[in-house]
């Protein structure tokens, strides 16, 4: 049983919400962001990447940084860029990609839940991001960002949603990445009751995006408890800031991989061991895109090769029967030398909404020496790792399009 909340959501006044949504604190790197918010003092980037109001030397991990945050944060609320809903609502986030459309719906779940293990994951997360993320929602006493998480559809909420998406959204804009973002606040207290119900039906819910947040937000509900001795439960921070989106409605994209160097090899000693282990499908000066799970394409020395898994045998593990484990058992570590994806300096990850020019771009440029591009995962997959407790790859899915932060805030007292 899912605990899924209203909440008094601030949010931005109707003229400034497109000026305040922005693209999630991990997408963009300190530099990225500074360009991004050129002319726009209203850009949630200035919150929840603090460090682009400070000097250029300061580390992104100071403790300045997060008092920034939360100095910006208030300064919004005081100038009227964010206000508050009076009543507890749910809200119906919209977002429409390249004719394509996903819809969730943005509350609150338990911290609690998250120890217990009815919100599942896939990916471990990253010691130094996740201690980032805590320090920066406990200086603000807020979920500044929603996670991403999913459930597996369910025909009662989809007819909730149909209906109150049927009226005029109170926010209505495109982004510069040409993605409408609609909003509608849903505050009808019998609807909100009805969807309460629906999602306490719902056995468990799965992180998609946001494993850092997700844990994140589940250390400071806990911190917050300990350090309270009058501690009830029905406090605010043992609540955290959720969008949820039925399985049916995402999309993954590949999360593709790029190699600093052939571990010594000849391009021709690199490909010659490719073949002896794979089925060699094509070769050509164009990008070869794998168009099915058990294809993956390999790009140096300017040429894209298209390889299938023939002999792969299928294990019932759902974790080893990926695509992204088969080559990680068969090429990165016992060609390539790599051994840990998480830790080695000499992979990194591309992901597929790049397109694969910015594989190819990456490895003429002399900065990596081989790419590769895989079929991305499906939700399906996904679900199975997360139902056995299983953890993928690290960056194994990319999910788009991504949400915008901004849209709505969760404070924690």
């Amino acid at each position: 049983m899912a605990v899924f909340k209203p909440f008094c959501a601030f949010r931005p006044v109707q003229d400034k919400a497109k000026f305040v949504a922005s693209r999630p604190y991990d997408v963009l790197n300190t530099r990225e962001a500074r360009i991004e918010v050129d002319g726009n003092p209203f850009s949630f980037l200035h919150i929840i990447k603090p460090e682009i109001g400070l000097p250029e030397e300061t580390s992104q991990y100071s403790d300045e940084v997060y008092s920034k945050g939360a100095k910006v944060y208030e300064e919004f609320k005081n100038e009227g860029v964010l206000i508050r809903d009076p009543t507890p609502s749910f809200y119906i986030y919209r977002l429409t990609m390249d004719g394509r459309t996903q819809t969730g719906i943005a509350g609150c779940c338990h911290f609690e839940e998250y120890y217990q293990g009815k919100i599942k994951k896939h990916e471990l997360t990253r010691v130094a991001k996740e201690e980032d993320r805590v320090k920066h929602v406990d200086s603000l006493s807020a979920n500044a960002e929603p996670v991403f998480f999913s459930y597996r559809t369910s025909a009662g909420i989809n007819s909730v949603i149909q209906k109150v998406t049927s009226q005029t959204p109170v926010y209505d804009f495109r982004t510069d990445d040409d993605i409408r973002h609609e909003l509608w606040v849903l505050k009808d207290v019998n609807i909100i009751s009805r969807l309460e119900k629906l999602f306490a039906d719902v056995s468990c819910l799965y992180v998609a995006d946001g494993h850092h947040r997700t844990a994140a937000a589940a250390r400071v509900g806990q911190m917050r408890k300990k350090a309270n001795p009058h501690h009830t439960g029905e406090e605010e921070y043992n609540l955290f800031l959720a969008v949820l989106f039925a399985d049916e409605e995402l999309k993954i994209y590949d999360y593709n991989r790029v190699i600093k160097d052939l571990h010594g090899l000849t391009v021709q000693g690199f490909v010659n061991k490719l073949k002896n282990k794979f089925s060699l499908v094509a070769v050509s000066d164009n990008p070869l895109k794998p168009s099915s799970r058990g294809e993956f394409s390999v790009y140096l020395a300017y040429k894209w090769y298209l390889f299938a898994l023939t002999e792969r045998k299928v294990t019932g593990n759902p974790v080893q029967d990926l695509d992204v484990s088969y080559l990680s058992d068969h090429i990165f570590d016992p060609i390539l030398g790599i051994y840990d994806q998480r830790k080695d300096e000499r992979i990194d990850f591309v992901g597929g909404i790049r397109g694969l020019e910015e594989l190819s771009r990456r490895v003429d440029s002399g900065e990596m020496a081989v790419a590769f591009a895989l079929f991305p995962v499906s939700m399906k997959e996904l679900l199975q790792v997360a139902d056995a407790g299983e953890i993928m790859p690290p960056k194994s899915t990319w999910f788009e399009p991504k949400l915008r932060s901004g849209l709505f805030v969760h404070e924690l007292e």
